[in-house]
């Protein structure tokens, strides 16, 4: 059997995969994250550590004789998350995660610093990023700076207790803009420009390669018989791509989490920083990867329930009761409610509904917080597209892909089918078990395969010209209000 442990923004999944590449079975713990300033989203790293804990042994007691044979094991996590540790690897404050905007002046310093960013990392200076974190520290805690031996990220420091080694892998690390993308290994240049050193860093492995073995004292507790081998593993995206079977040139998915993320593979670095994409390494040898990002998608949906008191079950039937014309009279809705990466990598970009009237409802809100991320995910694939990429059928992963209303209006909105695979919330999870397999010995073709197709959906040409209407008011919309979230504007009271 092999274990996949996927530390996400709001919970830690796990998930049991057999030989034969069924899941057995997941079970998870959840999270909150503190915001105790404006724009600040952290975590305190010990509180992973125990979630993963009291998951594993929820999954146990549910599949005791599965779990005992567990020879595997793969890690997947949010990306970007910095975990300062001194010496004694003790954490020296609570993890800034990748939804944390404090480092905007940062990311103007790194860009000056280092001429050569955009070529060698592939991306722009973004405050999600791992660099500007440790540049913000430096300024505003210099003695915490001072006394970090080693930056970690998220799932690199649950490897760290499993097996008390010190690794990360190409995919999580290319997020970090402390990594030469196209050589997969750590820059010293880019280090130099955060004055951090090589030492600070983890070593690499590709994330299907082994990183490290269980501890004896850890097996035991888990009632797992030695050696388990802990593969490298990946950063979310990455991962997710390797549940769905994204690994040639070509495939990709559209992933409706707590962000939103349109990624594609290739078989080489293809950056294009100008229209804010991102350019990974995938978790795999010789595959790289272009995404687009959203931050703020599924989250959006969950926000809108909040707001009218309902549940999304509720809220999905009712849009899905809406006459056919009513979308064209909803709201535009830009769904910045954190901020925006791609195209427009813009930290201070909030959330607008425009166009309300006495007739807007609450189905109405929610039809356009759903189209609003899903014209921002359009925006996304059109930077791609700008950039040479192209792609055939997206399939669909994370929470928001289980609405079959929403995949229907990507494909019409992106002019692309989407497919829906069984089980494809569990596409991170299960990546990560996947890595675990090829780590202990797995063949790629055997692990590497594509889940069932659930259903597709095939765009709709009428609704797509209408979809492309919207999205140039979508687009107005927003160069309209952006002089409005300058933070430096003076703002009425």
């Amino acid at each position: 059997m092999y274990l996949g442990i996927d530390l996400g923004t709001s919970e830690v999944k796990v998930l049991l995969l057999a030989p034969d590449g069924r899941v057995i079975g997941t079970a998870g713990s959840p999270f909150t994250v503190s915001r105790p300033h404006q724009r600040w989203a952290e975590q305190n790293p010990a509180d992973w550590w125990n979630g993963t804990r009291v998951a594993l042994s929820a999954l146990r007691a549910k599949y005791p004789e599965e779990f005992a044979r567990i020879r595997g094991i793969g890690l997947s996590g949010q990306m970007h998350g910095a975990v300062l540790l001194d010496a004694e690897d003790r954490v020296l404050r609570p993890a800034i995660l990748w939804n944390d905007m404090r480092s905007v002046e940062e990311c103007d310093e790194l860009t000056g610093r280092a001429p050569e960013l955009h070529a060698v990392a592939g991306n722009l200076a973004m405050p999600g990023f791992t660099a500007p974190k440790l540049l913000w520290v430096a300024r505003h805690e210099p003695e915490i700076f001072r006394r970090t031996a080693c930056v970690l990220l998220p799932k690199d420091y649950l490897r760290l207790q499993l097996t008390g080694d010190k690794v990360s892998d190409p995919s999580d690390a290319a997020g970090t803009l402390w990594l030469d993308v196209a050589k997969r290994d750590w820059s010293d240049a880019l280090l130099a420009a955060c004055d951090m050193r090589r030492e600070q860093m983890p070593r690499l492995a590709e994330g299907s390669a082994p990183s490290g073995m269980l501890r004896p004292e850890l097996a035991q507790e888990l009632g797992l018989r030695e050696p388990v081998v802990v593969a490298a593993g990946g950063g979310d995206n990455a991962t997710s791509a390797i549940g769905i079977g994204a690994t040639q040139p070509g495939d990709g998915f559209v992933s409706l989490g707590t962000s939103g993320v349109l990624c594609v593979v290739g078989d080489r670095f293809r950056p294009n920083p100008a229209s804010a994409v991102h350019a990974f390494c995938h978790a795999i040898p010789d595959r790289w990867h272009q995404m687009s990002v959203v931050l703020s998608a599924a989250s959006c949906l969950r926000w809108v329930c909040k707001l009218t008191s309902t549940d999304e079950p509720t809220l999905l039937a009712e849009i899905e009761a809406l006459p056919a014309d009513a979308p064209a009279n909803a709201p535009l809705f830009l769904p910045y409610l954190s901020g925006e990466r791609t195209p427009h990598n813009d930290p201070f970009a909030q959330g607008v509904f425009f166009g309300m009237t006495h007739a807007t409802d609450r189905a109405l809100l929610g039809y356009a917080v759903l189209e609003g991320v899903t014209l921002a995910l359009t925006d996304g694939l059109d930077a791609l597209r700008a950039a040479g990429t192209e792609t055939g059928a997206l399939s669909l992963l994370g929470g928001g892909a289980r609405s079959t209303y929403w995949a229907q209006l990507l494909a019409d909105a992106l002019n692309t089918a989407t497919r829906k695979h069984g089980g494809g919330e569990t596409g991170a999870a299960l990546g990560a078990a996947r890595l675990g397999w090829l780590a202990a010995g797995g063949k790629p073709d055997e692990v590497l395969t594509k889940p069932p197709v659930q259903a597709e959906f095939t765009p709709n040409a009428a609704r797509h010209a209408a979809l492309r209407e919207r999205l140039d008011s979508y687009r107005a919309l927003y160069r309209h209000v952006r002089p409005l979230f300058d933070p430096s504007r003076k703002r009425l009271v």
